[in-house]
């Protein structure tokens, strides 16, 4: 039995794109391909399904080769979740475009499960928005990228939505930061982006091995920056053979270029060509499949405010007594990895205020530390006294996960904190700063580099820039 499609064999279209890979990078007849795909599908039967995948990482070999990667992706779909549109994301094999193409000529995509109705919409207003996209025939006609992951969401998903096929060719950063940027609106749990990408191409086996795990440990860390230091330092690492570290490389720096710290990124499978052909390992190429997941988001309960207000208070406490830090047992909210600042006042004057930014220790133990750091580290004042904790009152400023932001146009003053980064200088504000003065937001990141990064008042211009709210109890 062949999958829903989204449009009816009896229809005439305008115009349909062909299956032009039929017959060679997968099976042209429906049966034997369908037959081919549930295979792939059942080998990955296991695999949780999401409804907070953002995007996938997929590979666009021949099926022989790279289709069990590819299904390992694929298969985290729920079948019956539904999406508006899919971006399909892949690189240029047949023309250098210096930007990316935009099929607004073809109005369905032909595979020999049925046909795949183009966004026209859409892809016309990516054309109007950013010269940065054009159409380009050249770019589509016998592309196979894009082409040979429509049997896998065909077959996965109950409806097949639109889709809006992009193709990427340039090496100009800023190019690929304007692609981010025309694209990053559409980045919601409406849509769905599927990018196209084998990895390594013809080392050896041992030598793919070592290029692809570098490769695919950059792309986890979702920094678009060292990703593409990676790949240039696999150039320069004369590993026989290897052409390119990514195929789709420019596809993967403009997803990692829409990510903040809302997404994580999950490898799911490794493999390459001599996995599946050991005779031929002395040339084989990567493949690699990534899912980018949403985060879900960051609350607390009145009980867990409650909680660490007294975690704070015990850890003050048995500070005087010669304890150490109490551990106690905490509900698993309190155990997520992150920032946390503890802020001390004495009938209403600051008494102290330390806090910890990074992301990477559970929030229970941040703000224990943080009570004693405010008490006993606080430069600007002397240790606290037993004698002074009847009058000390304890604030709690718990920071939500913080994004990159690349214009301070995407600032909320009273609402964002922000981080300010520049080599090994860093500086910060809480968002509660804006309501202590009356600075405008150029103001804001002024005193935030000069007195806080230390460097200098327009420091900030050319430094990374981060987000995060704070909950404040």
């Amino acid at each position: 039995m062949l999958p829903n499609s989204t449009h009816d064999e009896s229809r005439t279209a305008d115009r349909v794109r062909p299956a032009t890979q039929a017959g060679r990078f997968y099976e042209a007849d429906p049966s034997e391909l369908m037959k081919e795909l549930d295979a792939c599908f059942g080998r990955h039967g296991d695999t949780a399904v999401s409804d907070d995948i953002a995007a996938l990482v997929v590979p666009h070999a021949g099926y022989y080769f790279s289709a069990n990667v590819a299904a390992s992706a694929f298969a985290m779909l729920r079948p019956e979740h539904h999406y508006q549109r899919i971006f399909l994301l892949g690189p240029s094999h047949y023309a250098w475009l210096n930007g990316a193409s935009v099929n607004v000529a073809d109005d369905y995509y032909s595979t020999p499960l049925g046909t795949i109705p183009v966004d026209h919409a859409t892809a016309a207003a990516l054309i109007a928005a950013d010269s940065v996209f054009h159409y380009n025939e050249r770019a589509h006609d016998r592309e196979h990228c894009l082409e040979v992951q429509l049997p896998f969401l065909q077959t996965r998903l109950s409806e097949m939505p639109p889709i809006v096929p992009i193709i990427i060719s340039t090496n100009k950063y800023d190019h690929l930061k304007r692609i981010a940027a025309a694209l990053k609106p559409y980045f919601t749990p409406d849509n769905l982006f599927v990018i196209s990408s084998d990895f390594s191409h013809y080392p050896t086996y041992e030598g793919a091995c070592r290029a692809d795990k570098l490769t695919g440990d950059a792309l986890l860390t979702g920094n678009a920056d060292h990703f593409i230091d990676v790949i240039e330092e696999n150039a320069r690492r004369g590993i026989p053979g290897l052409e390119t570290s990514a195929c789709g490389e420019f596809a993967i720096i403009t997803l990692l270029m829409m990510l903040d710290s809302q997404y994580d990124v999950r490898h799911i499978l490794y493999q390459n060509s001599g996995d599946i052909d050991p005779e031929r390992r002395d040339r084989v190429v990567g493949y690699h499949s990534f899912a980018v997941m949403r985060r879900k988001g960051f609350s607390l309960t009145e009980e867990d405010k409650n909680q660490l207000h007294e975690i704070a208070w015990r850890s003050l406490t048995t500070a005087f007594e010669g304890k150490p830090i109490p551990n106690p047992e905490v509900s698993d909210v309190l155990k997520t990895p992150c920032g946390a600042f503890v802020t001390l006042k004495k009938n209403g004057q600051l008494r102290g205020c330390i806090g910890y930014m990074a992301e990477d220790t559970p929030l229970h133990e941040i703000v224990a530390e943080m009570a004693r750091s405010a008490a006993f580290e606080d430069y600007r004042f002397p240790r606290l006294q037993r004698s002074e904790l009847r009058d000390i009152d304890v604030e709690i400023s718990v920071l939500t996960p913080r994004r990159r932001i690349q214009s301070i146009d995407e600032f909320q003053l009273h609402r964002h904190g922000l981080l300010i980064r520049k080599g090994n200088h860093s500086g910060t504000f809480l968002p509660q700063v804006a309501d202590e003065v009356n600075w405008t937001k150029e103001e804001f990141f002024g005193h935030c580099a000069r007195d806080k990064a230390g460097i200098g008042w327009d420091g900030w211009r050319d430094a990374e820039l981060y987000v995060y709210e704070a909950i404040v109890f």
